[in-house]
């Protein structure tokens, strides 16, 4: 039996389990995912029991996915572009990083016929997950692109087209796809919101990278004002099945994220 985790900080709620076992099952792998609750000062400790223990793969969630860089081997090209990685593969003693969380956010747009050419964009928050985002969308041809920041560093984000604002001057823009990348809104702060009705009615599509709530508090704004609501449990599972191909090296059906969508939506709908 092959091994599996998800490195992070505060576990007890994650999906991460329940749909890699799902995914090792579809695709006949026998194996095992665990969640792994690790201090920050253990990282190098946690980046050497992976060798020792021969697990073959791990995710990594915030607040990690910058961390984490220094203590793999090898980066593959787009985390190097995004300065951030979700996922670690084990191959001959040596720890590999990826970014599946690139290709987690493509899959969840075009599940949800969002067109990001040509439009502008706005990204709540510049951690590890909106660098992601920010690369999808500048290669897939936004025309502006603006990440909102309680504490800007301008030097992060030396890229053309893109903007770092404030959450202050955030309130005067008009744009087309609003995404939310920070924690805001996750469970248990199930009535948190990263910004106001007032700034969500300047956009017409919401886009959440939480999935627990599946509605959080920023979608049912959404709702209320009749914008176009993305949630984000398809990148979640989008992402998940990048990271089993890189682990298994092979190709994972399009099918296969459907039905363990359905299978979680129809969870969360019960509860």
């Amino acid at each position: 039996m092959e091994f599996y985790g998800l490195l992070g900080e505060k576990l007890s709620h994650s999906l991460s389990p329940e749909i890699h076992n799902e995914i090792l099952k579809q695709i006949n792998i026998a194996g095992g995912y665990k969640l792994f609750e690790v201090n920050k000062d253990r990282l190098s400790d946690f980046a050497e029991a992976l060798k020792l223990l021969k697990i073959k793969g791990c995710n990594v969630t915030i607040p990690y996915k910058k961390d984490i860089m220094k203590y793999v081997d090898f980066i593959s090209d787009e985390a190097k572009k995004i300065g951030a990685i979700n996922t670690i593969s084990l191959n001959e003693g040596k720890l590999y990083g990826y970014n599946t969380d690139y290709f987690g956010f493509g899959y969840m747009l075009k599940v949800n016929n969002i067109e990001v050419n040509d439009k502008v964009v706005v990204i709540l928050g510049n951690g590890g997950a909106s660098r992601a985002v920010l690369h999808y969308l500048i290669d897939n041809n936004a025309k502006e692109v603006y990440i909102v920041s309680r504490n800007p560093k301008k030097d992060d984000f030396l890229l053309e087209n893109v903007k770092l604002i404030s959450y202050e001057e955030l309130k005067s823009l008009k744009g087309d796809i609003l995404i939310n990348s920070t924690p805001v809104g996750m469970y248990p702060n199930i009535e948190e919101s990263p910004v106001s009705k007032e700034v969500i009615n300047n956009f017409d599509v919401l886009v959440d990278l939480i999935y627990n709530p599946m509605e959080t508090k920023f979608l049912s704004y959404g709702k209320e004002l009749n914008k176009i609501n993305v949630g984000g449990l398809y990148m979640l599972i989008g992402q998940a099945a990048k990271a089993q191909e890189i682990w298994q090296d092979t190709d994972i059906n399009e099918y296969v994220i459907e039905e363990i969508y359905n299978k979680i939506n129809r969870k969360f709908l019960w509860f």
